[in-house]
C-alpha cells in the first residue's frame, strides 16, 4: 500500500470525528444569545477537543511523511489510533453535557490517554519497519512532550475523582504543551534539504 492511501484514510477518519462532534452540538430554539449560556460547557469541551484533534493531524501528517513502505503492523497500529480518536465525540458529548462530572472527566482523560498511547505504538511501529537509522529516531529525540503527556493524563484521570476543574487544567496544559507545531520531522527533512 502506498502511504497516500494510508494519509488520506486517516484524514477523511479525523474529518468524520470532527464533523460528529460538531453535529452532536444542540442548536438552541431561541434566537437570544442567552440561549447558549446552557451549552457553555459542551462548546468548552468541544473547543478543547477540536484542538486536540488538530494536534493529532497535524503532528499525524508530519509522522506518516516520514514512512517509505507501509505493512501490515504500520496499517494495525494507524487503525489502532483512529479507534481512539473515533470515540473522542462520545467522550466530549458525555463531558460536556454533564457539566464536567467526575465519570465522565476521567473518561475523557482514559480516551485522550489511549489515543496518544496509540500514537506512541504507531511511532515504535515505522521505526520498527524502517530500521533504527530512519529519520523517525533522530526527529524523535528524547520525546520530552510524547513522554510527559501521557504522565499528565493519569494525573488528571485521578483528579477527576478529587477536583474536576484541576483535571479539566491538565487536560488544556496538555493542549498548550502541543499546540505549539511539532516541528522536530519538518526541521530534519529541511536540514537534508539544505544539504
Amino acid at each position: 500500500m502506498k502511504r497516500s492511501r494510508l494519509e488520506a484514510f486517516s484524514d477523511g477518519v479525523i474529518a468524520i470525528v470532527i464533523t460528529i462532534m460538531v453535529l452532536e452540538l444542540d442548536v438552541p430554539h431561541d434566537g437570544n444569545i442567552a440561549a447558549l449560556r446552557p451549552l457553555v460547557p459542551r462548546l468548552l469541551t468541544y473547543a478543547l477537543t477540536f484542538a486536540f484533534l488538530g494536534i493529532y493531524w497535524s503532528n499525524h501528517h508530519h509522522l506518516l511523511h516520514t514512512v517509505e513502505r507501509v505493512n501490515g503492523r504500520i496499517l494495525w497500529a494507524n487503525l489502532h489510533l483512529l479507534f481512539w480518536l473515533s470515540l473522542t465525540p462520545f467522550v466530549t458529548a458525555w463531558m460536556g453535557t454533564n457539566s464536567f462530572a467526575e465519570g465522565s472527566t476521567a473518561a475523557y482523560g482514559i480516551v485522550l490517554l489511549a489515543a496518544a498511547l496509540a500514537y506512541y505504538v504507531l511511532q515504535l511501529t515505522i521505526l520498527r519497519g524502517h530500521g533504527p537509522d530512519h529519520v523517525l529516531k533522530a526527529a524523535l529525540g528524547r520525546d520530552v512532550k510524547g513522554k510527559i503527556s501521557p504522565a499528565l493524563y493519569v494525573l488528571a484521570i485521578a483528579m477527576s475523582f478529587v477536583n474536576r476543574w484541576v483535571a479539566l487544567g491538565v487536560y488544556v496544559a496538555v493542549a498548550l504543551i502541543w499546540l505549539v507545531p511539532d516541528r522536530r520531522i519538518e526541521a530534519i527533512y529541511e536540514s537534508a534539504a539544505r544539504e
